[in-house]
């Protein structure tokens, strides 16, 4: 098996599962490659799970719950970033790749640009690249930490994968803040991992029986948990929908709802089921079976585009600007009134999906990356 000099830095489930197709793909052509991963995320159950090769590498001790930090800025996640930074470093010039790549927008991201760059390797003869640039929301502060770590990646970062023309605009405006990185427009890997999972999941989904028509829940923001108003006012959202409803719910989304006193009012709805949080292969099943999407998650909303469904976003801003142009995606900036009348007109069939292009692409984002990757190699 030849070796594609390839190295995936990899920090969290979600990360891996943008990743995957790059992997998979990799594999089907048996290229080797070397999975790094942080240990900010357990990731050797997510890997066998998707058909991925087992880490190579795992920097720090994996938590035994879903992630290593309950917080995602304080002491103990401060002091983990700047010894991965080394770590990484020393694991670049033992394997000596062509090409760091990490994804994103996370701790783990973040950490891997700065180690794989020029400030801590000047006379480094790798590529380091970022997949899933470009992403903006315009705020610093939401979602936080999250903005400045792109941020982050887009300037530290040899190679800058867009994932839409909105990306690549964004990134093209940066070349004055510190933006030199070479940027190709390849679309965003969501695409190909949303379509290899859904036809998996229709064979082992554990959930066959769907209401015929249902809302899908995802709340977990940590700026929203982290506010008794903000979350009472996504519970008076929640509770204006009339649909049969489903919630897999995060832990440390119900620790704050019980916290807050307001996790009884969703207990007495008859609608609505909560249930605990779902695989991956489950929740893509959910989002192409649902009638529409209830969020203040990031993904969940380029998931919805690739499967056409509408999605009431509970943010005040968002960085995945492309789906407000779509028809389909609203941005609710917290406004309850606001909200329920969306909700009751998706739920009265007054909100047409019209037939669009997709603004992060069609399937094979994955070979296109792949193919900027061997071109520059």
């Amino acid at each position: 098996m030849k070796h594609s000099g390839i190295m995936i830095v990899i920090g969290t489930k979600a990360e891996l599962i943008k990743c995957m197709p790059i992997m998979k793909l990799l594999q089907r052509r048996k290229e080797d490659y070397w999975f790094v991963s942080t240990g900010q995320h357990p990731l050797r159950e997510a890997a066998k799970d998707f058909g991925v090769k087992q880490p190579d590498f795992i920097l720090s001790k994996e938590p035994e719950t879903s992630t290593k930090f309950w917080s995602k800025i304080n002491n103990s996640s401060i002091i983990w970033c700047f010894a991965m930074l080394p770590r990484i470093k020393k694991l670049i010039k033992k394997l000596k790749p062509r090409y760091v790549v990490y994804h994103g927008d996370t701790m783990s991201t973040a950490v891997a640009a700065i180690a794989s760059s020029r400030l801590m390797n000047f006379f480094k003869n790798w590529n380091n690249v970022h997949l899933e640039a470009g992403l903006r929301s315009g705020n610093l502060m939401q979602p936080f930490p999250e903005e400045i770590s792109r941020q982050i990646c887009d300037r530290f970062s040899d190679t800058l994968l867009a994932v839409s023309d909105f990306s690549e605009g964004h990134l093209k405006k940066s070349r004055k803040k510190g933006v030199f990185g070479k940027i190709y427009n390849t679309g965003n890997t969501i695409v190909d991992a949303a379509h290899i999972i859904y036809e998996d999941a229709k064979k082992r989904s554990k959930m066959k029986r769907l209401p015929r028509k249902f809302a899908l829940i995802n709340v977990h923001r940590h700026e929203h948990l982290r506010s008794k108003k903000e979350m009472r006012k996504i519970v008076d959202i929640i509770k204006s929908i009339k649909f049969d409803a489903i919630w897999p719910l995060h832990d440390n989304t119900r620790y704050y709802l019980e916290k807050y006193g307001i996790m009884k009012e969703l207990d007495v709805m008859k609608n609505l089921k909560i249930t605990p949080l779902t695989d991956y292969y489950t929740f893509i099943y959910l989002i192409a079976r649902c009638s529409y999407l209830v969020t203040d998650g990031g993904s969940i909303q380029e998931e919805s585009l690739v499967f056409k469904k509408p999605c009431v976003i509970l943010r005040h801003v968002t960085e995945r600007q492309e789906g407000l142009h779509s028809g389909i995606n609203f941005l609710t900036k917290l406004d309850v009134g606001m909200t329920r009348k969306l909700i009751s007109r998706i739920e009265a069939g007054k909100v047409d999906v019209k037939d669009f292009v997709n603004p992060y692409g069609e399937v094979g984002v994955s070979e296109r990356v792949l193919r900027v990757l061997n071109e520059k190699g």
